[in-house]
């Protein structure tokens, strides 16, 4: 059965794009402006190139037919692996993170088109392994997302890293697997991050003893703690084992989430209070308190507040924002984008970057539901995770509502690698959308 391929293309992702780049462009080069109306940089003749570039590997991959993916999915999933291993040992330093690669004077950063391969790889164990034990399944899919996270966090990209958990959350609620498994793994994250914070603004802010914080820094009570949650969790074990009792499997559930939580925020205060990690954990203090550090690691969020608050309604106009072009937010083509753009073209320009990126979750939606294809389905749904955390968390940063994270807001922020992969991302769940009936490979090209 031969069906046009464009007739069922996905024309709302591909026009909410193609604004949302526009309005990247446009904000980028007027960041590249300062006060005296001079250009200071072309930041935005490189971005225009990774554009055109990006819109069309967007076509072709949705013109190309996705379920061929699945026959080199083990491949994809070694590269993936390699390419991180790889930029570790060879990758050049920037911004404070081995994260580069380069190839011919060029640069890629391959943890970025790395969330693609992931997807890929995730979506196609989920596929295959359907029937297996759920438990089973959940831990498989787990380890297949700690290698890559925990590659990432050694360059260390704590931002980047952390977006493979809602990918990997996303793709296994949409693959079936229990949602206790899953609230395991946020649970414990949630809580060791709590832990972590409550310890900083104790040492940092506070700079009073708490006898719950230190908890987590005397040598003593975190091997006490630990042995207590070890031992109620055998016993529990062996509880279950031989009277199958329901209340020792949700004990052993709980002193599980307790036992890792607390092990990781020990581990995490000991690298968050190295004093070459200043930087990430003044990202956190800033958040705690953003009176810390005024000058210094609170001087990009308090700007940019400031920035966006000054937009009003309507904006101060094009090329015009104070806070801006007085060269008060740095880093304002890419994690700060938003600020720039919301103080220039106001609440009518921050509510036009919303309502784009609603319809394009609202689609990758309607792409995962529409089709009959489980590997089409678990494609969708990682892209969702994926932009719906990156939307979230970069906004949240620029109004004070997220920790600074090094997060870029897709389709808008300077940066070749995110652009591109998001595109990529965007012709996948179009590939998916357009072959939503499930006819054989390559017949409705």
């Amino acid at each position: 059965m031969k069906v046009k391929f464009f007739q069922r293309f996905d024309y709302f992702i591909l026009v909410c794009v193609v604004i949302l780049s526009t309005l990247g462009l446009a904000f980028i080069y007027s960041s590249a402006i300062d006060s005296n109306g001079i250009l200071q940089n072309s930041d935005y003749k490189r971005q225009a190139i990774w554009c055109i570039t990006g819109l069309v590997l967007m076509i072709a991959s949705a013109i190309f037919d996705y379920r061929l993916f699945k026959r080199y999915a083990i491949p994809i999933g070694i590269i993936l692996f390699v390419s991180l291993i790889a930029t570790n040992f060879f990758g050049k330093t920037v911004n404070g993170a081995k994260s580069w690669l380069g190839f011919y004077g060029l640069g890629i950063q391959p943890s970025e088109p790395g969330k693609i391969l992931f997807v890929i790889f995730l979506a196609w164990y989920l596929e295959r392994s359907e029937k297996e034990n759920p438990l089973k399944r959940f831990l498989i899919a787990l380890g297949f997302t700690l290698v890559p996270i925990g590659l990432i966090l050694l360059q260390p990209d704590f931002g980047t890293a952390l977006v493979y958990f809602p990918i990997f959350i996303v793709m296994c609620f949409i693959a079936g697997v229990p949602l206790r498994y899953l609230m395991a793994v946020l649970c414990t994250g949630i809580i060791a991050i709590v832990l972590i914070m409550f310890r900083l603004w104790e040492i940092y802010i506070y700079q009073r003893p708490i006898f719950i914080a230190d908890l987590l820094s005397n040598k003593i009570s975190v091997l006490v703690i630990s042995l207590a949650l070890i031992t109620a969790i055998i016993l529990s074990l062996i509880g279950y084992r031989y009277t199958k009792k329901k209340y020792f499997y949700w004990i052993v559930y709980v002193c599980a989430i307790v036992f890792v939580s607390y092990t990781l925020a020990f581990a995490g205060m000991k690298v968050m209070t190295r004093e070459n990690d200043k930087h990430l954990r003044n990202r956190f203090l800033v958040y705690l308190d953003d009176s810390y550090d005024p000058r210094g690691a609170g001087y990009n969020v308090n700007n940019a507040k400031d920035a966006i608050g000054s937009g009003g309604m309507f904006g101060q106009g094009y090329k015009l924002g104070s806070q801006s072009h007085l060269k008060f937010v740095p880093e304002q083509s890419t994690d700060f984008i938003f600020s720039i753009l919301t103080e220039e073209a106001g609440f009518i320009g921050g509510l036009a970057v919303f309502i784009c990126f609603l319809i394009i979750l609202l689609r990758i939606v309607i792409a995962a539901r529409s089709t009959s294809n489980l590997f089409g389905s678990y494609i969708c749904s990682g892209i969702l995770g994926m932009v719906f955390f990156h939307f979230l968390v970069n906004i949240g940063m620029d109004i004070g509502l997220m920790p600074v994270m090094g997060i870029p807001l897709p389709f808008v922020s300077y940066g070749g690698s995110a652009y591109v992969t998001n595109c990529v991302a965007m012709g996948l769940v179009m590939s998916v959308a357009s072959r939503k009936l499930d006819f054989g490979i390559m017949n409705s090209l």
